[in-house]
């Protein structure tokens, strides 16, 4: 009588490692793509019908000052690592083009600086 060869298993040590590196592949993409949507600020406009932010402007790693639309009237908002500090609601809004280029932010709030003083 001739020997039989073992059946060759369905699952090799080289398919599973295969299986593990295109997940990992897979998950750091995923990873990747949301740290370039945040980083770009390449995500969906946040706003919806009666609020909107309109412009931020980073102050430190942490801190910005952030200008939000709220029905007609326009606001000033600091976020932080401790949290959201309303610093000033603008008495005149500002307008905002959306077919012409529009100054940074920070300009903007140094115009608007000048006019309330």
């Amino acid at each position: 009588m001739t020997e039989m060869a073992p059946p060759a298993s369905a699952v090799s040590a080289g398919s599973l490692m295969q299986l593990s590196l295109s997940l990992l592949a897979i998950v750091l993409l995923i990873f990747a793509i949301g740290w370039v949507l945040k980083r770009f600020k390449l995500a969906v406009p946040r706003s919806s019908g009666n609020s909107a932010v309109l412009d931020e402007l980073s102050i430190g790693p942490r801190e910005r000052i952030v200008l939000v639309r709220v029905g007609d009237a326009h606001v000033l908002i600091g976020v932080g690592a401790a949290g959201m500090v309303s610093l000033t609601p603008l008495s005149t809004p500002i307008v905002v083009k959306s077919g012409a280029p529009t100054p940074p932010f920070a300009e903007r709030l140094r115009d608007m600086m000048k006019r309330q003083a």
